[in-house]
């Protein structure tokens, strides 16, 4: 009887995840799909010729700055969380939102640069393509600021601090992997355009 009581106590737990972390790792899976394909596509039609070629806009580059920032701001927030600053955690959350704004008008301004150089989202597809780049990459950036928001309020609310960083680290992960989403792009713009 003993020996089976061991067996019993020795059980290991198994490997478990919040549920809405799960989910929003189901959405980023989806999300790299999504951009996955939308760059092999990019490639495959860039192949075919008819291809319009034009300098990206420079404002690009202060938005991958900003956005990089940002990470940094909130990786800020987040290590501000886990050690109870809530001062610092609601200034960090502030800056990393501002940011995020900031970033999302300089891409409103990449697109009339475009229309600026005469590209178009009508008329040839390398310019399309751009245009379907930034702006679904900005719809993302949309829904990562009003998660940001969110937490925000919960931080205002002392809902967020070393023992209830579930909300916390979702919000980072999803705002890191936007970032890093961001410069993949950018960078495969920069060596395929």
């Amino acid at each position: 009887m003993e020996e089976r009581l061991a067996f019993v106590e020795e059980a290991q737990q198994p490997l478990a995840m919040h549920p809405k972390k799960f989910a929003l790792w189901l959405f980023i899976v989806t999300v790299v799909m999504i951009f996955a394909s939308m760059t092999s596509a990019y490639i495959v039609r860039q192949a075919e010729g008819n291809w319009l070629e034009f300098d990206l806009p420079d404002i690009l580059w202060y938005t991958s700055g900003v956005i990089v920032l940002s990470s940094i701001t909130l990786h800020w927030a987040y290590l501000s969380a886990k050690s109870d600053s809530l001062d610092q955690l609601k200034l960090a959350l502030g800056i990393t939102l501002a940011l995020g704004l900031v970033f999302l008008v300089g891409q409103w301004y990449s697109w009339v640069a475009l229309v600026d150089r005469d590209v178009y989202f009508v008329g040839n597809p390398s310019g399309s393509f751009l245009y379907i780049f930034t702006g679904l990459h900005a719809l993302h950036l949309i829904s990562g600021v009003i998660f940001l928001i969110i937490v925000l309020i919960s931080s205002l609310r002392y809902e967020v601090h070393s023992k209830k960083m579930a909300q916390m680290e979702m919000c980072v992960t999803y705002w890191h992997f936007l970032g890093g989403l961001w410069l993949y792009l950018f960078m495969f713009l920069l060596l395929n355009h």
